[in-house]
């Protein structure tokens, strides 16, 4: 099990993020609410790892935060919730908003992230409302404002806000909706990608 990388920012493309360690190349996919707090491409980054082993593929998944690391964890045990809903979850809203939507049962709350529909989402409530108090509590750990992916050029950061939503369980067109209307207001991809995101959250 790999629980751990430290090594050097090679690529940014969200939700994956490309992690030299050692002249080897680790592909990790992560939720938006580590990715925004990434450092630049060149800089060093430990990243707190969860190894999935698939029949076609090992998929390695990172935080910047054990907290976030335990809620993807948590959600797995959820059933109907594969790891593309639970990286999806903490994309949409972070740990403490989501502990208080399982708490007050805000089924609507719920149901606006990707992929999740009021079934799911009262599932959610049902199977993980014993789980989140950790979670609720202001930590050490919380957000930092983002930084920058780099210059934009052209519509290069939306088609990239594009992938990520798609890749977080969005339906293209509404991807595309959803970054094009962010990126009136937004420059970056994860400007755009965090503002998309938001505009969800509080639709």
């Amino acid at each position: 099990m790999i629980g751990r990388l430290r090594g050097e920012v090679i690529a940014k493309h969200p939700p994956r993020v490309l992690i030299d360690v050692a002249g080897v190349g680790y592909e990790v996919e992560a939720p938006m609410s580590t990715f925004y707090d990434l450092p630049a491409v060149g800089e060093p980054v430990t990243l707190i790892t969860h190894l999935a082993v698939r029949e076609d593929a090992h998929v390695l998944y990172g935080f910047l935060h054990e907290r976030d690391r335990a809620l993807f964890r948590d959600l797995l045990k959820v059933t109907g919730v594969g790891a593309k809903m639970a990286l999806a979850i903490p994309s949409g809203m972070d740990a403490r908003r989501f502990a208080q939507c399982v708490q007050q049962e805000d089924i609507t709350g719920l149901s606006r992230l990707p992929g999740i529909g009021k079934k799911t989402a009262q599932r959610l409530v049902m199977e993980m409302k014993d789980r989140v108090g950790g979670f609720v509590a202001p930590s050490a750990d919380a957000p930092i404002p983002a930084r920058e992916l780099g210059a934009p050029t052209g519509d290069a950061p939306i088609a990239e806000a594009v992938s990520a939503l798609v890749a977080l369980g969005y339906k293209p067109a509404d991807a595309n909706r959803m970054a094009r209307a962010a990126g009136a207001d937004a420059e970056t991809s994860e400007e755009i990608i965090r503002a998309a995101l938001r505009s969800v959250s509080v639709g």
